[in-house]
């Protein structure tokens, strides 16, 4: 039996991961929010299953759900940082109100949740799972914000995956194409200054004619995430979907090309050895 504490439950990837968890038999402690959105969830799995609310951007509530889930399960083993959303427009079209919003859920809160669950997960080992996405593998126009939070997120990760093997603790980086859940819809913004300059790189249309057509299948997305975190020999990356594979494939193609292309000259800048 394996405990999890996961943010952002209220839909998506979170909620189905909770429930797929609880109904294998695992303890969860679901987070979200707006805690009353969430609240009807655990009522099928008596006490293995609890609710409480989170809003990552806040350290001291992200202490107290560590904190409460200590005292309710004597700790936990893993840890997901999902709550996140998307921001979609061009570079120039983003204002600071809409773009730091966004950093301060995806990158910051992420850190905040990340850091009250270390002492907790430390004593016993664990994993932790970071909800990246195709997006933090290869940029892409219209999508930029977004990008650079989920670049955040692969970085931090990465770092985490070093630091915290000491310890017995491993890094999961889950890096999902699209697939058929509301993303598209009640988890995406767009910048309001839409500029005609750049509506050749717009993802409006992208998403209005996307949302619920996606490819891709969340509960098996979701197999696979619980099959990983089972497995001694789990990947610190894991693209979900062939749309992430071939994104991931064209990014390591193109970063291969750039370092053939320009390797004598870029390598030639150290000091002259006498």
């Amino acid at each position: 039996m394996k405990t999890w504490l996961i943010t952002g439950c209220s839909s998506g990837f979170g909620q189905r991961l909770a429930l797929a968890a609880a109904h294998r038999g695992d303890r969860v402690i679901a987070t979200a929010r707006n805690v009353k959105t969430i609240e009807d969830m655990a009522e099928p799995f008596g006490g293995r299953m609890i609710t409480l609310p989170l809003d990552v951007t806040d350290a001291a509530a992200a202490s107290a759900a560590v904190a409460k889930a200590v005292e309710t399960f004597g700790g936990f083993d893993v840890l997901v940082n999902n709550a996140g959303y998307g921001l979609f427009g061009a570079i120039e079209e983003g204002t600071p109100e809409e773009y730091r919003p966004m950093f301060e859920v995806n990158v910051f809160g992420l850190i905040e949740t990340t850091k009250a669950s270390l002492p907790v997960l430390r004593r016993s080992g664990g994993t932790i799972v970071n909800m990246s996405s195709g997006a933090g593998i290869a940029g892409g126009g219209g999508g930029g914000y977004y990008n650079a939070a989920k670049f955040a997120v692969e970085g931090i990760s990465e770092a985490l995956a070093g630091e915290l093997e000491p310890f017995g603790i491993r890094v999961l980086i889950v890096e999902p194409g699209p697939f058929r859940t509301d993303f598209l819809g009640r988890s995406i913004t767009m910048a309001a200054n839409g500029m005609p300059e750049y509506a050749a790189s717009s993802r409006k249309h992208y998403r209005e004619t996307n949302n619920g057509n996606q490819a891709g299948d969340p509960d098996k997305a979701i197999a696979v995430i619980l099959q990983a975190v089972d497995a001694d020999d789990a990947p610190l990356h894991l693209p979900l979907g062939p749309i992430a594979h071939a994104i991931a494939e064209r990014k390591l193609a193109a970063f291969r090309s750039d370092i053939d292309a320009w390797r004598d000259i870029t390598i030639a800048t150290d000091f002259d050895q006498p």
